[in-house]
């Protein structure tokens, strides 16, 4: 008898949850897995870190990871990037993040600042449930999750009239950013939702042709912005609408805020350096839009 194409898939994902498992060069536990709308989430346990994956067609990529011996602590070089927004505005009261993977960003904020609100917009709720169960996320009258996509959020949110002193672009799937979350109409947008003045971080890639064409979309929403970027892995670009702070000022804001950024596991002293505004890509480079967003073709490695 023929198997239907569902159990055929189902077999082929626990077969990859098992080799996921069980791989020789690892000591690695699976502690979780979860098949949602979207995707195939993993949550395992490596060499003394709790990490969440997100699997489907035979790719795996790691959304969020955190230290067991220390939680609080920053895993990954990105996010301690993206806290460089706090550089350009070291007082939000009101944060919007895009994209939730365990919660460490919006969580963070929350410690650092008790009394700003923060709204969180996770168009999974199989993540959602994940992160507060395993990464100790913890959604309370200060922190709001809306379970939609980031882009009808956004819209919605505009019309509204909702204005941010921080937004943080952080929404991946297993391969990249959502086409329709590159675009320069989306990014004008987000822009609408900014304070005078308001910061953007957005998380995105250094080492793909999408590089050239994300940089000159968002130049032409934006203008100049901070350009901070780690050969090979990732780039943050961050955006201040008055106008970008010069250094002398940066500095003084990463000096004002050591002590609170200490516990995550970095400073000044590390992510000051990464700050540039040098134009290191294609300016002829074609602007994204929602009519040309080939992501899929132009993330490849230059």
């Amino acid at each position: 008898m023929r198997r239907s194409n569902r159990f055929n898939a189902l077999l082929a994902l626990f077969a990859s949850f098992a080799s996921f498992a069980t791989s020789p060069s690892t000591a690695m536990t699976v502690v979780h897995t979860e098949k949602s709308l979207y995707r195939n989430i993993v949550v395992y346990e490596e060499s003394g870190e709790r990490c969440m994956s997100f699997t489907r067609r035979n790719q795996t990529t790691r959304q969020t990871c955190q230290f067991l011996s220390d939680p609080n602590q920053f895993v990954f070089t990105y996010t301690r990037m993206m806290m460089g927004a706090l550089y350009l505005n070291p007082h939000p009261r009101k944060v919007l993040v895009i994209g939730l993977g365990g919660g460490v960003l919006p969580m963070a904020l929350a410690r650092m600042f008790p009394d700003a609100r923060i709204d969180i917009v996770e168009i999974d709720p199989a993540v959602v449930k994940v992160a507060q169960q395993f990464f100790g996320f913890n959604p309370s009258p200060q922190i709001q999750v809306f379970e939609e996509d980031g882009r009808v959020f956004v819209k919605r949110a505009g019309k509204s009239g909702r204005q941010y002193d921080l937004i943080m672009l952080d929404a991946f799937d297993h391969e990249y950013i959502p086409e329709h979350l590159l675009t320069q109409e989306f990014l004008f947008e987000v822009k609408a939702l900014l304070t005078p003045d308001g910061v953007l971080a957005a998380n995105t890639f250094s080492s793909s042709r999408l590089y050239h064409h994300e940089s000159t979309t968002y130049q032409a929403v934006f203008g100049s912005f901070y350009n901070l970027r780690i050969a090979l892995k990732n780039r943050i670009i961050l955006i201040k609408m008055d106008g970008l702070p010069p250094l002398d000022a940066v500095k003084a804001n990463a000096v004002a805020l050591e002590e609170k950024l200490k516990p995550l596991g970095f400073g000044g002293d590390w992510l000051l350096p990464l700050f540039s505004t040098e134009r290191d890509w294609d300016a002829k480079a074609r602007v994204l839009t929602d009519q040309y967003s080939p992501s899929n073709l132009l993330n490849t490695l230059f």
